[in-house]
């Protein structure tokens, strides 16, 4: 998986949509200690740097060390490198011992993980009873009622070139194992909606399509995905406002869950 975004590390990390506040404001609520979370997949730490705001510590792990290259240095937050195929005395070194963290993150990375084996690992170091895990992916971006349908289509076309496992995100997780209790005050462990917004230009968003995964293996096949009747259309679509921007908004969702004490 790490190999997807490794080319395009940069431009991922600088284009890589962010995470709304109610997202954090939301988790924070239904965690009942805050002094440390795992990250898991934490590419270049969007996530862990607004959750060092709140929890005492972070540990964010990457099986990418040059993804990690472009994450926020915080006092609070440790990167770690991690084999692919973590192993449990792997995750008692690097991370912490059993029932030791509060909460595990997962942004953007939950569908390429071998959801048996880390779920085990996830009861495993989680404390009981109600340590919390939450995982949440975004999907396409929306701008408005003239470029969304150009858009859609583009990335209906793009479609071959992502891996098959990119499904379950255009699924909005809903499909996904996630074999954890509801959290206090919900009544299943979601999807939950949040929507994240951002002001880009239209280089800054071929900038981020770049980062794609996709964008990756269509240039390995010869295939220019932004080729100049995309651009074109991309340009005639969009409509900026007096700074050369507009407003991208992302739906980001997310499913949370705890563990009990039986776990």
């Amino acid at each position: 998986m790490a190999n997807l975004f490794l080319k395009q590390a940069k431009q991922y990390s600088q284009t890589r949509p962010g995470y709304p506040q109610q997202l954090f404001d939301f988790i924070v609520s239904k965690t009942p200690k805050h002094d440390l979370v795992w990250d898991v997949g934490t590419g270049s730490g969007q996530a862990a740097t607004s959750l060092a705001s709140v929890y005492k510590n972070v540990i964010g792990t990457d099986t990418s060390n040059r993804q990690l290259e472009f994450a926020p240095k915080l006092p609070n937050i440790r990167y770690e490198c991690t084999s692919p195929n973590l192993s449990m005395s792997e995750l008692e070194k690097k991370i912490g011992t059993e029932s030791s963290v509060d909460l595990v993150t997962v942004a953007q990375a939950l569908h390429w993980f071998d959801h048996d084996i880390f779920y085990d690992q996830v009861k495993w170091i989680l404390k009981k009873p109600n340590g919390v895990i939450a995982a949440w992916c975004y999907t396409i971006p929306e701008i408005d009622d003239e470029f969304d349908p150009i858009f859609r289509k583009f990335y209906s076309e793009s479609k071959p070139h992502w891996d098959l496992l990119r499904g379950i995100v255009d699924d909005k997780y809903r499909s996904i194992e996630f074999p954890f209790e509801a959290v206090d005050g919900c009544d299943d462990t979601g999807p939950f909606e949040f929507r994240s917004k951002k002001m880009m230009s239209l280089d800054e968003f071929c900038t981020y399509i770049r980062s794609w995964s996709a964008y990756q293996t269509a240039k390995e096949k010869g295939v220019e995905l932004l080729n100049n009747g995309v651009m074109e259309e991309f340009r005639h679509a969009w409509k900026e406002d007096e700074n050369g921007e507009k407003s991208v908004t992302y739906p980001v969702y997310l499913r949370i869950g705890k563990v009990g004490d039986s776990v």
